[in-house]
């Protein structure tokens, strides 16, 4: 089994409910419970980017060759700007772990959806890597690697919570963007 302890985890900020534009996006970088670096982007309030600019992001940092694992704090960035999980894991090359502290409400999330244009497509998106699973206390999402694997990098990043130490501090971080301090539980 491979030993993923590089990862970089990604959460979005803060943004009012009639923010239209764009919002920031965070990566925290980590080498097991480490923080290394920290990726600063943006991407569409609700809009059809996240795949492609987190792609960049990784693809164009520092830690570029060191990453062995993407973390995303949800399917979805700035709203309902849907991420493709197995879109991202191909252009980055890397396995992509979606985690949630609790079961997404599908019916929900697919009414919101069909309000907004490009909907269907955005709903495709979220049930292509299957539904969320549980795992570690948390439930998953995943491209490139296994549920082993996926409670194997849960286990490595995790020290209380339930929820990685990489996104934990990347929405810490993206927080005090905002706010000026960090707010909240991740």
């Amino acid at each position: 089994m491979r030993k993923l302890v590089h990862a970089i985890g990604f959460d979005d900020a803060p943004f009012e409910r009639a923010h239209r534009g764009d919002v920031a996006v965070v990566g925290a970088v980590y080498s097991r419970l480490l923080l290394e670096g920290v990726l600063i982007g943006r991407v569409r309030r609700d809009g059809r980017n996240a795949t492609r600019n987190l792609a960049s992001l990784v693809q164009e940092s520092r830690w570029a060759g060191h990453v062995q694992v993407i973390l995303l704090q949800g399917i979805a960035l700035a709203g309902f700007n849907v991420i493709d999980v197995q879109g991202l894991a191909r252009a980055t090359g890397l396995p992509v772990l979606v985690v949630a502290r609790r079961r997404p409400d599908s019916d929900a999330m697919r009414r919101a959806l069909e309000a907004l244009p490009g909907g269907r497509r955005k709903w495709r998106l979220i049930e292509r890597p299957g539904p969320m699973e549980p795992a570690g206390g948390v439930y998953v999402q995943r491209a490139g690697l296994t549920l082993e694997e996926a409670v194997r990098v849960l286990e490595t990043f995790t020290t209380r919570g339930g929820i990685p130490e990489p996104l934990r501090a990347a929405h810490a971080i993206a927080g005090a963007l905002v706010y000026g301090e960090s707010r909240g539980r991740v």
